[in-house]
This record gives C-alpha cells, sequence and structure tokens, in this order.
C-alpha cells in the first residue's frame, strides 16, 4: 500500500524526517486494517484520518533525553554497586560466577582506596621523551609526594588506538609532543578519556615564531587541548618554568585524586555495563523464542486474515514488561508501550511482514502438513515480525539505560533505522528460525487447534 500524496505533502521534506515518514505509514496500514477488516467499512478515507492523527501526534514536543550521570564519587559509588546487583539477577551461581563477582568486588576497591601520592606519567609516541633529562623530577616536583613514571612509546600503526589502561589511571598525563605533528600522535590525542588531565609539551627555541606555530598548532589539535600548550625551548634550564603550570595543578591532591576516582569508577561502569548488557542479550535469546511462538499461536488462532494483531500483541503482552525487568528500566509502562508501538509501526511500514511471508512459503511447502489452515504462513510471520520488534526495543532499551527521559521525538527518527539494524540481525539466522517454523508446522500438524510451542 502507497502513502497517499496528501498525507506525503503534510510531512516536512527533510532527510532527518524519514523516521516519521515510516511511522506515519504504519500508522496508514494499521487504520486501513481497523476500519476494513474489523468494523467493515471503507478503508480509504477513515485510515487516512488515522495517519492525519498520527501527524498531529508526532507534532507535538517531547521531553529531551537526560543522562542521568553522577557528578560525585558517592553517585558513581551506587550507580556501580546497582550494576554489581543486575549482574546477581542475571548470573547463576556457579564456580566461575562467584569468582567473577569477587574480581569485580575487588576491582571496585581498589578505586576507592586510592590514595596519595599522586601518579604523574611522561608519555609519547616514539619521539622526545624527557627521560633522559636528569632534572625533570625537580623540575616538576612541588611541596606534595608524586609518583612518576616514564611510559613505553604509543603505538604508532595501532588500529583501535585505546589508552592503555595504566595511562587512564593517572593523575596527569604528560605529553612531549614533536613538531610538525604526526598523524599518530593527532590520533592519540583525539581519543585521551573525558576528565584526563593532560599537558602537551612541545619543544621551540625560537620565540619570534612561536606565536605562529601555536596557532597552527591550536587549530589542528581538539578543543579541550588547545589551552593546554607547554613550549619549552630544549633548555635544561628554562624547564622547570615550562612546568610550573603543572605543579600548579598538583598543588591540590585531593582535587586531583577525585578527578581520578569519578574517571576510574566511570570506566569500570561502562565496562561492567558492557558485560551486563551481553547477559541481558542472552536472557532476552530465551524470551524472545518463547513470545514468537505465543504470539504465532494467537495468530493461527483468530479468524481475521492479517497479522497487524501483533502490533497490540507486541505492545502489550508479557515480552515488553519481562524485557523491562530484564533491562532494570524504570520508565513507566506506558512509555515502554509507546516505545514498542512505533518501532513496531516501523517494522510494518518496511514491509518485514511482506520480506517474510514470501520467504515463509518456501518453508512451509517443506511439509505438507502445513496447510492445515490459510492462517499458517500469516503464523509465521507475525512470530518473525516479534523476533525484529523483539530485537529492536532491546537495541533501544540498551540505548536509554541510564536515560532518566527518553526523547520519544529521537525515537521517532531512530525507529526505522532500529529496526532496519534488527532485520538485518535476524536475517542473518534465517535458517534457524525456519527450522524452528518447520517444528511448530509438525507440532500443529499433530496438536490440531492447539497453538504449539517449541522450545
Amino acid at each position: 500500500m502507497k502513502l497517499p500524496a496528501l498525507l506525503i505533502n503534510l510531512v516536512p521534506r527533510s532527510p532527518a524526517l524519514i523516521g516519521r515518514v515510516a511511522l506515519i505509514t504504519g500508522s496508514f496500514v494499521l487504520g486501513q486494517w481497523v476500519f476494513t477488516d474489523v468494523i467493515h467499512l471503507p478503508g480509504g478515507g477513515l485510515g487516512l484520518m488515522v495517519a492525519g492523527a498520527g501527524v498531529w501526534w508526532l507534532s507535538r514536543p517531547s521531553i529531551p533525553a537526560r543522562f542521568d550521570a553522577p557528578d560525585s564519587v558517592q553517585g558513581w559509588i551506587r550507580r556501580c554497586k546497582e550494576v554489581l546487583d543486575q549482574f546477581e539477577d542475571l548470573e547463576e551461581g556457579e564456580d566461575d560466577v562467584v569468582a567473577l563477582r569477587q574480581q569485580r568486588s575487588e576491582a571496585l576497591d581498589a578505586v576507592l582506596q586510592r590514595s596519595e601520592p599522586q601518579k604523574v606519567s611522561f608519555v609519547n609516541s616514539g619521539e622526545g621523551s624527557l627521560e633522559d633529562y636528569p632534572d625533570v623530577q625537580t623540575a616538576i616536583a612541588g611541596s606534595t609526594p608524586l609518583s612518576i613514571s616514564w611510559a613505553r612509546p604509543l603505538s604508532q600503526t595501532g588500529e583501535s588506538w585505546v589508552w592503555p589502561a595504566v595511562l587512564q589511571e593517572q593523575d596527569v598525563l604528560l605529553y612531549v609532543l614533536p613538531l610538525p605533528l604526526m598523524a599518530a600522535d593527532l590520533l592519540w590525542l583525539e581519543r585521551v578519556p573525558a576528565n584526563q588531565p593532560i599537558w602537551l609539551i612541545v619543544s621551540w627555541q625560537d620565540s619570534s615564531t612561536w606565536v605562529d606555530q601555536l596557532q597552527a598548532l591550536q587549530a589542528q589539535l581538539p578543543q579541550r587541548l588547545s589551552g593546554q600548550v607547554l613550549r619549552w625551548t630544549g633548555n635544561q634550564d628554562d624547564l622547570s618554568e615550562a612546568l610550573a603550570p603543572v605543579r600548579r595543578l598538583l598543588e591540590h591532591p585531593q582535587r586531583n585524586l577525585e578527578i581520578t576516582r569519578k574517571r576510574m569508577l566511570g570506566s569500570l561502569h561502562r565496562n561492567w555495563q558492557a558485560e551486563l548488557e551481553q547477559l541481558r542479550r542472552q536472557r532476552f535469546l530465551g524470551l524472545q523464542q518463547r513470545t514468537q511462538w505465543l504470539v504465532a499461536g494467537a495468530v493461527f488462532a483468530s479468524p481475521l486474515p492479517t497479522t497487524d494483531l501483533l502490533a497490540v500483541a507486541v505492545v502489550n503482552g508479557l515480552m515488553i514488561k519481562e524485557m523491562a525487568g530484564i533491562w532494570k528500566c524504570s520508565l513507566k509502562p506506558e512509555v515502554l508501550q509507546l516505545a514498542a508501538r512505533q518501532l513496531a509501526g516501523a517494522a510494518l511500514a518496511q514491509g518485514v511482514v511482506e520480506w517474510s511471508g514470501q520467504a515463509l512459503l518456501g518453508v512451509a511447502k517443506l511439509d505438507g502438513s502445513s496447510w492445515l489452515a490459510a492462517g499458517t504462513v500469516q503464523a509465521l510471520s507475525a512470530a518473525y515480525l516479534t523476533r525484529v520488534v523483539g530485537r529492536s526495543m532491546a537495541d533501544w532499551l540498551a540505548l536509554n539505560s541510564g536515560v532518566a527521559e527518553p526523547d520519544l521525538e529521537a525515537l521517532k527518527i531512530q525507529a526505522p533505522l532500529l529496526v532496519a539494524k534488527a532485520a538485518e540481525q535476524e536475517r542473518l539466522d534465517w535458517s534457524s528460525f525456519s527450522q524452528q517454523g518447520i517444528s511448530w508446522i509438525k507440532e500443529l500438524a499433530r496438536q490440531p487447534g492447539a497453538s504449539p510451542n517449541p522450545a
């Protein structure tokens, strides 16, 4: 079904609003079903009214997303402990799990027990090291104790360009930067961890050309580092003067240690969240498979010749409620239902049902009993659409982890992209689903009138 020209004219023509068009298309399809299959009225004009209502609803302002990032050490500690609690909810008590929990607890204790002296590390990418200058430690030392180290040269051919963990734990980094600026140095500097105190030491003797050289360098550096350049003439007697800003920074050890703790706790939290997301996906796979056959059974038993009932099944069904529990989502049920409805509408607009229905014709013909009823292929298509919508919902929940209020306006744009990604991932697993579908058909043949639910 094509979107009427009048409806197209109602939607602003902007690449950023492609998601709106997809959702309106889904609204139109659902409107057609309501007024033709249920109320038995001509669907053209009334379906357009439903879509027009969708345009009005989409034009309403939404609450922007706010990531609830802690701004204190205690806040990060609470967030980390919440993640540890979620691990316990998802992990089973096997020996290897107990060992992992102990490691996580020890990692958190190591961050919290971090104390003076402050850690300072000199970094370079292979050239310009100051390690051979005997008075460097004297030049940087002030009234507070320091632990100074010389990091191994950073790789100039790295693929991930991820800062070593030992450097992320330093209270201050001093990057010895040779000129002209090399591509490898720029890549490393662009990936300096957030809130990582760092100064760039540049050796330049000619004072008359330094201003122009500094401006040229600052134009190439990331904005937050443009004011962190320290010029050194190369004379050992001038090193103490060049490092004066660093000494002033190091005069506040408690503040610096707190910044380091927050940065390390944030890094620990991100790593744990990545591990936690893997566990959530594993738990979700079982829920996804169980739900898809419940939906297939419902659609097969329905007297209506349509799979649009899946929109209601996904939004109000058990899957959304259980997914909210898996992701420990604090969003209101109506917000979750709204998100699932938009994703289902986007899936319908992208033709997931049509594609799966055509592909399933070949699967169904593999077993003669598949033609027990005309709704068999529709039921399998509904099951596949459940997989796609469920996976895209899981992706949305992962993106909104830690968000106090989701940006529903952004979801209207993201929904087609989330669904397209989920559909592509599910197509890669099509052979597995088709085998499950064959089992479902055979079970259906053995138990007429029942709604099989293969494991």
